[in-house]
């Protein structure tokens, strides 16, 4: 390479922190974050999850302030998930229009207005007493197209509460054209769909399952999360659910699938979200209290290489701490 190249010296890009950043191929800002966040009914106080230290479900009022700071900090969005008081066998919370997250949405919608991206996470696990993401049959399978018929009862819940994006999670083939259906009949056309179009069945979302508090009772949700081994999978997944009218696509989890990132950003001409989820949130915070690594240095690495895979929005736990440090 020396006899090739005598004159080439790539180090003299990178001598100085202002001729790194002044070459450097991929940024984050605070506007490529979106701040998932859990507001449950019935508590008083905050309550901090075990398993995701310095994340919180949050009353109705903080989870007012805590949005307020994500957004003076700059942070592009907030999703939000709902943890209700009771849980049925179909879910009835998700579409109540006084159910936590619609409530949630008034508060959030009156005091914030356009100041952010109003998201909600659109799915039945947290407001099932079963924990799957549908109705079930007799025999205990989910039926895909009764949950259809639930999922565009919650759609027009949210938008009437100030939603602005649903984000429709529970991988039910048809989802987002029912969804998409739904939301126009009701006139909230102008309502997007951010989907979950490829979710894979990870063993990432324990900690997530604790906030949300959405554990499946009995079995799992491979029958109709992806599987961890198929790529091009998520590739028709994606291609399916932008020609039932999805204006976004999202792939999840996110670090461990960076090559699926990478394949569906290069395919389609939408945004792509990835969601940095609590499993990674919570192995880089245990490893950090232990002294194992410099736990800010990896957050922006981590956010860094979602971006470079071609994540357009990333949904993070660190989204508003990042969004300070990036500024």
């Amino acid at each position: 390479m020396t006899a090739r190249f005598p004159l080439a010296r790539p180090r003299r890009l990178r001598a100085t922190p202002a001729m790194r950043r002044l070459v450097a191929e991929t940024r984050v800002r605070p506007e490529n974050l979106i701040l998932p966040m859990f507001v449950k009914e019935g508590i008083d106080e905050p309550q901090e999850i075990g398993s995701m230290p310095g994340v919180y479900q949050h009353t109705r009022d903080s989870l007012r302030k805590s949005a307020e700071e994500a957004v003076e900090a700059g942070v592009g969005g907030i999703m939000l998930f709902g943890v209700p008081a009771a849980k049925d066998e179909r879910g009835s919370a998700a579409d109540d229009p006084d159910g936590i997250v619609q409530s949630a949405l008034r508060d959030l919608a009156a005091d914030l207005g356009d100041a952010t991206v109003l998201m909600t996470d659109l799915c039945l696990d947290e407001y099932t007493s079963h924990g799957h993401c549908g109705l079930l049959t007799d025999t205990g399978d989910v039926d895909n197209d009764a949950t259809l018929e639930r999922y565009a009862s919650v759609a027009v819940a949210q938008a009437e509460a100030g939603a602005a994006v649903v984000a429709p999670s529970g991988m039910m083939d048809g989802q987002v054209a029912a969804i998409r259906a739904a939301l126009d009949g009701a006139g909230h056309t102008g309502v997007a769909i951010l989907a979950y179009a490829a979710k894979y069945a990870s063993a990432f979302y324990g900690p997530f399952r604790d906030a949300a508090e959405c554990a499946p009772q009995f079995g799992d949700r491979s029958t109709y999360q992806q599987d961890p081994a198929n790529a091009r999978e998520a590739l028709r997944e994606v291609e399916l659910d932008l020609a039932e009218g999805a204006d976004m696509v999202m792939v999840k989890p996110g670090l461990a699938y960076l090559d699926v990132v990478a394949r569906v950003a290069e395919a389609v001409t939408v945004p792509v979200s990835a969601y940095q989820v609590s499993g990674e949130y919570a192995m880089v915070e245990a490893a950090a209290r232990n002294g194992w690594l410099e736990r800010e240095r990896v957050i922006l690495e981590t956010l860094t290489c979602y971006r470079r895979a071609g994540a357009a929005q990333i949904l993070t736990y660190w989204a508003t701490e990042a969004a300070r440090m990036l500024r």
